[in-house]
This record gives structure tokens, sequence and C-alpha cells, in this order.
């Protein structure tokens, strides 16, 4: 009975304790946190709802050092147009695969950040218009070259920003499932590594690759045959194997069919279903609105 009584006390004496540490809710000195609200604007919180509450992903346009290749000689993006590629980038890549493959593959293999970045990186081995780092972030750049007249040229929108994302989207799924390495060996002998950019589109085709940049290593190589061939109508795609002639050409198709068989059976992809819708919706971003956030 003794020790009953004491156990209870102690109990007591505990419980009592508690009550009173959790009484003091309220720190006595200053905290460190925020306490206040974030304040967005329209255009942030239209991010929110497309971007980050959807899928996980931080589209960042305000210069951050962290977030940025210190190596260039970089400046931020206009913000209004950035809002303009951010509502571009949502429906021709994020909305293009959604429709195909559903909001599901979004949301396991988004990039977590989206850098956007108003000037391209020089350096000597050329211009860096995109990347893709560790199936974590892509960074997106030119944006302060976005213009009305740009807009409505297609084909500049293509090799500016389409072709960009659907590249840069193909390293992160390859970080994430690596593609047959036969792929490489197709053309093995024409990577150059950094000096692609002495080698002429023509020279680069006749070669078997769809641009010099291709000819960088297998990886640039994969990426490019991807992207060129879901941003490209069937008349420009038609335009690269006649200029590759007979050899280079049969290069090219090869190291698509290995493409097409890569997302068909890495990730249940039909390459040709996501080129049409592609190629759809790129037909209509000239009629957006890019001017309200909906």
């Amino acid at each position: 009975m003794k020790k009953f009584h004491i156990v209870g006390l102690l109990g007591f004496l505990l419980l009592g304790a508690g009550f009173f540490a959790c009484s003091e809710d309220a720190p006595n000195e200053p905290t460190i946190f925020p306490t206040t609200p974030v304040k967005r604007n329209a255009f942030e919180q239209w991010l929110d709802k497309n971007y980050r509450n959807p899928y996980n992903i931080d589209f960042k346009y305000k210069l951050e050092d962290g977030e940025t290749n210190l190596t260039y000689n970089l400046v931020p993006a206009d913000s209004a147009k950035t809002a303009k590629l951010a509502i571009i980038t949502k429906f021709l890549w994020f909305d293009a695969y959604a429709e195909v493959l559903g909001d599901e593959f979004l949301k396991r293999n988004s990039p977590r950040v989206i850098q956007a970045v108003g000037i391209s990186g020089y350096s000597r081995n050329g211009e860096t218009i995109g990347s893709a780092e560790g199936g974590y972030k892509v960074t997106l750049s030119k944006v302060n070259e976005l213009t009305e007249e740009t807009l409505r040229d297609y084909n500049v929108m293509t090799t500016y920003y389409f072709h960009t994302m659907h590249h840069e989207f193909t390293h992160i799924l390859n970080q994430k499932k690596p593609y047959n390495t036969a792929f490489d060996q197709v053309t093995k002998e024409g990577y150059v590594s950094g000096n692609w950019f002495n080698i002429s589109l023509r020279d680069a085709n006749r070669a078997g690759f769809v641009s010099p940049y291709a000819m960088m290593n297998g990886g640039e190589d994969f990426a490019e045959t991807l992207s060129f061939y879901v941003t490209y109508t069937p008349q420009q795609w038609q335009k690269i194997l006649n200029t590759a002639g007979k050899n280079g050409a049969a290069n090219i198709i090869q190291k698509l069919q290995l493409v097409k068989e890569y997302t068909s059976s890495q990730w249940g992809l039909d390459l040709d279903a996501l080129r049409d819708v592609v190629l759809r919706r790129g037909s209509q971003v000239s009629t957006l609105d890019l001017e309200h956030f909906n």
C-alpha cells in the first residue's frame, strides 16, 4: 500500500508538472521564425494554384544565388514575361503529359524547382538555354526575350522554350530510369564532347544526329532526339531526315526507335501520342490568355 501511494504521488506531481509546462505556450523571447502570413501577388497565387499545390513545384523567378549557376553572368527574369512563360509551360509541358499519362505521373516525376532566368548562360562552349539537375530542378533561360512577336512565331518559341522544356524533362526521366545504353552505340564514333559547337547542322544531320548539340554525348543525344521529335512537325522532322541522307537518316531512325521503346517500357508513354498532343497544343499557344490569371 505504501508503494502504491508513493507511485501515485509521483504520478500526480509529474502530471502537474506536465500541465505547468504545457501552459507556457508563448515564448518569452522573440521568435526567429516569421509569424505573419506571406503576402503573395496575383501571379504568385496563380503559381500556388497551378504548380505548388497540385505538383509540389516551386516556380522561382527571383534570382537566387543558391538556385543559379554562378559560373554565368545572369540577370533576373522579367516578372511579367515569366508569368506568360509559366502559363505556356503548364499548357505545353505539364498539361500535355497529364493529357497522355495523367496527373499522377507528373506528381511523381516533376522537378521540385523550376527556375526562370532572364538570359542564357554563355561560355566558350556556347549558349546554355536550359538545364536539369539531379531530377530536382529545371532551369529555363532567355525569358526576357519573350516578346509579342516571339509569341506569334512557333518556330522561335520551339527553339527558345518548347524544345528546352521537353529536353530537360527527358534528363529528369533518364536520371530516374536510365535508358538502354545500346542507344549510345548507334553513333558512338560521332560524339565529340565540347567540340560540338564547331559542327554545322548539316554535318551533324549527315553524321546521324538531330543537332550539333546531340553530338556532345549519349545523354544529350537521347534528350535532343526525343525533344526534337515531339516538338517538330512531321514536315520539319522529315527535313532533318532528308538532310541526313541515307546513312544519317538510318541512324537517326534507329535511335528514335530506341527512344520510343524506352518511353513505352519504362514509363508507359506512347511517344507518338505525346507528339500529337504537343503539336496540337503548340498550335494553340497564340490563342492563350497570357494577361489574366484564371
